[in-house]
Formats: structure tokens, C-alpha cells, sequence
């Protein structure tokens, strides 16, 4: 029952810190068609930047005043490397220079982190207690990501449909062309989506920071899980993003308490191909039009 407990309770926290990184990828994707490689560095860039925040007495005060200053910080820099990823695109889709360009906001990030700290992981200790489930004791960021989750899961699909903003992201996805020649402020719009996707990955770096690896090689790892978390729900369905994040968090827990961590990346990437085979458009994606 233990060993149960673990996999299922640890699983889906790391489900729901999966299905963030996903939910962000597909906020940037739905907008403008392009995948951010850079979101696993963002995402470890959150959880310094806690690492730093917080103090080693835990302070629960402090951790929720300084959790949306984090979300923010992200989005602003998000925001930024959106202007200049999509700078030489006269769209999304005309070009292919988003792909080397989100790689390498990835490397510079990664080698300015190898630079300030070397080779060395950066710790941080979790600002709530460890709480049993069913008798068993859970750290507490385990908890948090799927609130978390669930939190922006809610919040995104309000945004999308309630809001005239979200709605113009909304119709961008559909159809970009339509959308420019009805007078929407695409670029404007598509800048937005980065801030938007920035504050759901500052937040999911911040709540995770104490059971993630903070070093400058550990952002491949979360970025590939969220990719494959989103390619399996359906890229650009935040519900899909949710399932298979749990899928890919429950599967990676099992595997990593059976068979040990470095068989982790293994099962993920079976998960992706399996997938990729059966349904491409993932569980809850739809098959897209081809133009030809």
C-alpha cells in the first residue's frame, strides 16, 4: 500500500508539474504555431530563482508574496524572447528559425547557469511540511504542482472563452490570416501568449523548486516530459496536456521506484512513440487539415 501511495501520490505531482510545462508550450503554440525548446531551462530558471528567494527557515509568508513577483519576472522574459524569436517571421509558419532560436535561448541559458554555479546542483528546502496521504508522508510541492495545475487549467479555459483577448488568441488559432486581415493585432497578440505562457512556467518552476534538479544540463529533461505530455493529450488541448501529464508523471514515478531513474527517459520517449504511432493527433487532439 506504501509503495502504491508513493508512485500514485508523487506520480501525479509530477504529473501535474508535466502538464504546466505542456499547458505553456501549447499557450505559445496555439498563438503561433511554433514549439519553445527553451521552456525546460524557463522552468529551472523559476525554481533558482526561488532557490535564492527563499530562506532556509521555511517562511510560507514570504513563499506566496514572492510566488507571482516569479511568475511575472518569467513572463516578462518570455515576452522578450517572443519578440525575438518571432522578429524574422513574416508568420509563424513561413520560416523555421523559431526552432534554432528556441535552442538556443536554451544553451545560453544553460551555459550562463554552468557559468555562475558550475557543475553544482543548487538546493532548496520546501516552505510547507510533508503531510501523510493514506499514512504515507508527501512533500509538500508535490501537492502544490496539482493545484497548480488544475488552478491554470481553469484560469486558461476562462481566459479563452470569456475574455476578448483569449478570444482573439483563440480565433489566431484557427486562423491566422483571418484573424490579421479582420484587423486583429497578431504580433501584439502572439507577444501576449509568451507573457501568458512565462507566468504559468514561473509559477510551476517556483512550486516545484525543492523536488527538481536545479543545474544547467536538467532542462532537456522537463522539456522533453512536457512535450511529451502535451503530444500525448493533443497539442494545443490544455485537457489532453492534464491526462498526459499524469500518464507521463505516474509512468516515470513507477519506472524510476522499480527500475531505477535512468530508465526514466527511456519509458517517456517509448510513451511519445506509441503514441505517435496509434493517434498522432494525441488522445484528445484532431487530426489537422493539410493544405495542399
Amino acid at each position: 500500500m506504501e509503495e502504491l501511495t508513493i508512485i500514485l501520490v508523487r506520480g501525479l505531482g509530477l504529473g501535474g508539474m508535466y502538464a504546466l510545462i505542456a499547458m505553456s508550450m501549447n499557450a505559445i503554440h496555439r498563438a503561433t504555431g511554433i514549439f519553445n525548446f527553451a521552456q525546460g531551462m524557463l522552468f529551472v530558471v523559476a525554481g533558482i530563482f526561488a532557490a535564492l528567494a527563499m530562506p532556509d527557515v521555511p517562511n510560507p509568508y514570504l513563499w506566496v508574496a514572492v510566488l507571482p513577483v516569479a511568475a511575472i519576472v518569467l513572463a516578462v522574459i518570455m515576452m522578450v524572447q517572443g519578440y525575438l524569436t518571432l522578429l524574422p517571421l513574416k508568420s509563424s509558419v513561413d520560416q523555421h528559425s523559431w526552432l534554432v532560436s528556441t535552442l538556443a535561448v536554451s544553451v545560453v541559458i544553460g551555459a550562463v547557469i554552468l557559468l555562475i554555479q558550475g557543475n553544482n546542483q543548487m538546493l532548496t528546502t520546501s516552505q510547507f511540511p510533508s503531510f501523510p496521504v493514506f499514512g504515507t508522508r508527501t512533500p509538500a510541492p508535490y501537492m502544490l504542482t496539482i493545484g497548480a495545475a488544475l488552478m491554470w487549467y481553469v484560469a486558461l479555459r476562462w481566459f479563452h472563452s470569456k475574455t476578448l483577448t483569449g478570444l482573439s488568441i483563440s480565433a489566431i488559432a484557427q486562423d491566422m490570416d483571418a484573424a490579421s486581415a479582420a484587423g486583429l493585432r497578431v504580433r501584439r497578440l502572439q507577444i501576449m501568449a509568451f507573457g501568458i505562457s512565462g507566468l504559468i512556467i514561473g509559477t510551476a518552476g517556483f512550486i516545484s523548486a525543492p523536488i527538481i534538479a536545479l543545474a544547467n544540463d536538467s532542462g532537456l529533461t522537463y522539456v522533453t516530459n512536457g512535450f511529451v505530455a502535451a503530444v500525448v493529450g493533443g497539442i494545443g488541448n490544455d485537457t489532453g496536456a492534464l491526462l498526459g501529464g499524469a500518464l507521463v508523471g505516474v509512468l516515470s514515478m513507477y519506472t524510476a521506484f522499480v527500475y531505477g531513474g535512468e530508465f526514466q527517459n527511456v519509458v517517456t520517449l517509448g510513451i511519445l512513440v506509441a503514441v505517435l504511432m496509434v493517434r498522432p493527433e494525441g488522445i484528445f487532439g484532431t487530426p489537422a487539415a493539410r493544405k495542399v
